[in-house]
């Protein structure tokens, strides 16, 4: 009887080769129902790297080996764009050089740099960030140190590329700057400027590190007094206070901390009219930003009160009212209490009647300024108010801090002062006009006591503040 199958046993180890083996008389039909074949056949695929592979199947090993790449120059006008998996040996020999880190990045992909030329502390190499963060952080990193060699991991969203492995590295990551919240925020190049014209709070998340300045510039403006009624004197503009431009080319004047500074906007003055309690016009508040108070502007002199009220002091002063007998009122005096740079300047005087009712020919002197003193009444002409200052704290040039013109009983009130200043008002019925809001500008003196017209409110205050965010 012929012979059709072999036991497990049958066959000694090794001892059939191919050769034994006519074409075709063993197939896989044949082994389909041998448990022990099958047993050795059942893991289907193997896991490398932390990726499966089918058995028989080709696939990619991510980051098990580095694929070092040929030397790549590097000059500031050559930008490498990186890619998982690689090395590279940037030459910065002929200057400052830059690379980059690939546009989507998964975890565990890894990079890696090293210094070709040992001269990165001569010409330091960027790594830009191409969305990710590095470290954490939302800035471009940068190697200062000569022969520097880094391995980069990409972990997550919220890290980013992290460097795991660090040799003769000096400072991996570029200047941190600040970074804060609060306000209106806009940009000018470089800078972030936060625009407060109600209070509110300046929020510093992140301070500035080496190089990345720590320093923040402030325009702190108070809110300007009104002008005074009856030929009233015009109001003063509320103290200007800043730091732009500083030293440094703009690189920031004034310490912070990484903390909440509260801000207070100063309002201006309240308009008043010739029916006023005693006490007459009305000094703006004041505006606050950490340690700089900016003083509200004085509010202007008010004839209508008895006895007539001059001036008030105030960050700049009010101007004197107009009388219709004795001396003249003297305006107020400016930069009070006293600051160095100083926040504003004195009113001027008011005048005095030349001759009897009906004829009324008195009027009120301007507001100070930040930029100027307010002018004397001269007879029946109102002063004007005293000239506000230009600043581009917010990267246009922006005038504020003017003082309000003087109030009268026959001719044209003095006009307000550059900046905001409210114009005086005149006889018959022109009331004073009110300062430019988040100007800081006095209000203008109103007209004569015959006609019941108002005077000009103080202008709102404002503060801004800015500093280097890249």
């Amino acid at each position: 009887m012929a012979i059709n199958k072999v036991g497990s046993k049958g066959i000694v180890d090794c001892s059939v080769a191919a050769a034994d083996f006519a074409p075709g008389t063993v197939t896989s039909v044949k082994l389909a129902d041998d448990a022990v074949t099958n047993a050795k056949l059942s893991n289907s695929s193997i896991t490398l790297s932390g990726t499966s592979v089918a058995l028989g199947a080709s696939g990619t090993l991510n980051n098990a080996f580095i694929d070092w790449q040929s030397k790549v120059t590097s000059d500031g006008s050559t930008v490498t764009t990186m890619v998982a998996g690689r090395g590279y040996f940037v030459d910065n020999s002929s200057a400052a050089g830059i690379v980059k880190l690939p546009a989507s990045a998964s975890i565990g992909d890894i990079v890696v740099i090293k210094d070709y030329a040992g001269n990165f502390g001569t010409n330091n190499l960027t790594i830009q960030r191409n969305s990710h963060k590095i470290q954490g952080v939302e800035n471009d990193g940068t190697i200062k140190t000569n022969r520097a060699s880094l391995v980069l991991i990409y972990v997550d969203a919220t890290k980013g590329w992290l460097y795991t492995d660090e040799h003769n590295v000096g400072d991996l990551q570029k200047n941190q700057f600040t970074s804060a919240t609060g306000g209106t925020v806009t940009t000018s190049g470089d800078f972030k400027i936060h625009s407060f014209t109600g209070d509110g709070n300046f929020v510093v998340n992140q301070l500035g590190a080496g190089t990345g300045p720590s320093n923040v510039d402030y325009l702190v403006v108070a809110g300007g007094g009104s002008g005074g009624a009856f030929c009233g004197g015009g109001g003063g503009a509320g103290g200007h206070r800043t730091t732009f431009p500083s030293p440094g080319c703009n690189a920031g004047a004034f310490p912070i901390a990484a903390q909440t500074y509260p801000i207070t906007v100063g309002a201006g003055g309240a308009a008043v009219g010739t029916t006023s309690p005693s006490g007459g016009s009305n000094s703006g508040s004041n505006s606050v930003f950490s340690t700089i108070t900016s003083t509200g502007g004085g509010a202007g002199g008010d004839p209508a009160n008895t006895p007539a009220s001059s001036g008030k002091t105030g960050g700049s002063g009010g101007g004197g009212g107009g009388v219709t007998s004795g001396s003249p009122i003297a305006g107020a005096a400016g930069n009070t209490p006293p600051v160095s740079p100083s926040q504003g300047n004195a009113g001027g005087n008011g005048s005095v009647r030349s001759s009897p009712f009906p004829t009324n020919d008195e009027a009120g002197g301007g507001g100070g300024g930040i930029g100027g003193a307010g002018a004397n009444a001269s007879g029946a002409t109102g002063g004007n108010g005293g000239n506000g200052a230009a600043n581009s704290i917010t990267g246009s040039s922006v005038t504020r801090a003017g003082g309000g013109g003087g109030g009268t009983a026959d001719n044209p009130g003095g006009s307000g002062g550059p900046g905001g200043g409210g114009a005086g008002g005149d006889d018959p019925s022109a009331p004073g006009i009110s300062g430019g809001n988040n100007t800081g500008s006095g209000g203008g003196g109103a007209g004569a006591n015959a006609h019941p017209v108002m005077s000009g409110a103080g202008g709102k205050g404002i503060v801004i503040i800015r500093y280097k965010f890249q």
